[in-house]
């Protein structure tokens, strides 16, 4: 993972973000290319053209598309980071090969319904409604413990564990891993929810390691907050 400096030009607070890592189908782990000393722009809108970028393996030459790297600023401001042009980045000896396949995300399935979510008045509210976000997005099994485990997973799905953070404090970095390792151990995907929001080593943290994190109001509506829950909510299950 590389590290970046970023400066929010909303507030002008410093940042070090860490440049996501996704696995090439041929095995070989990938980023983004950031470009270093670029301008980052809050985000305003959302587009499918800048939701997304091209981003080539060096090992196979593979071009495919991952999610546009992204930043939440503590001050509320969604941040862009800027990427080289897959095509300024090619070098090697797949330079001049031209992508063979580029995957879509799975939303041009049938569409799912509206969410309906559930208010949220105390922890365990907080745990349901998260099971039932779950799933909506088309997890199958969704088990919720009559009492919290030692392990503080909170639901328990068909290739998922999650949990849920109900506190007032901001979800930390010891979190994060640990979760993280429960689903390394389980061979499963790991999600987060919080109620409070994320440190920001947490979400700097659950960005490298692919974690998808949601944060949740007391109206029971998850939204995501990195990359990977933004790509969980576009494919879903």
């Amino acid at each position: 993972m590389e590290s970046v400096p970023v400066r929010c030009p909303a507030c002008g607070r410093d940042h070090a973000y860490l440049t996501p890592v996704y696995p090439c189908p041929c095995g070989t782990p990938i980023a983004p290319p950031v470009l270093r000393g670029g301008a980052v722009e809050p985000i305003t809108h959302r587009t499918w053209s800048e939701d997304w970028v091209t981003v080539r393996c060096r090992t196979c030459g593979r071009h495919d598309q991952w999610p546009q790297p992204e930043l939440c600023c503590p001050c509320g401001t969604v941040l862009r980071i800027p990427v080289r042009p897959a095509t300024e980045s090619a070098s090697g000896p797949f330079a001049g090969a031209l992508p063979t396949h580029i995957p879509l995300p799975r939303t041009a399935a049938a569409p799912r319904p509206a969410f309906r979510p559930m208010t949220i008045r105390t922890g365990r509210d907080a745990v349901t409604a998260a099971a039932m976000y779950l799933r909506w997005l088309g997890y199958r099994d969704v088990v919720q413990p009559a009492e919290r485990p030692a392990s503080r997973i909170d639901l328990r799905a068909a290739g998922l564990i999650a949990q849920v953070d109900s506190t007032t404090r901001p979800t930390t970095l010891r979190d994060v891993e640990c979760l993280w390792l429960n689903g390394l151990n389980a061979s499963v995907t790991s999600v987060f929810f919080s109620l409070a929001g994320y440190a920001q080593d947490a979400r700097a943290r659950a960005d490298g390691l692919c974690i998808p994190l949601f944060v949740m109001d007391l109206t029971g509506t998850p939204q995501p907050v990195n990359g990977p829950a933004d790509e969980l909510l576009s494919t879903g299950a």
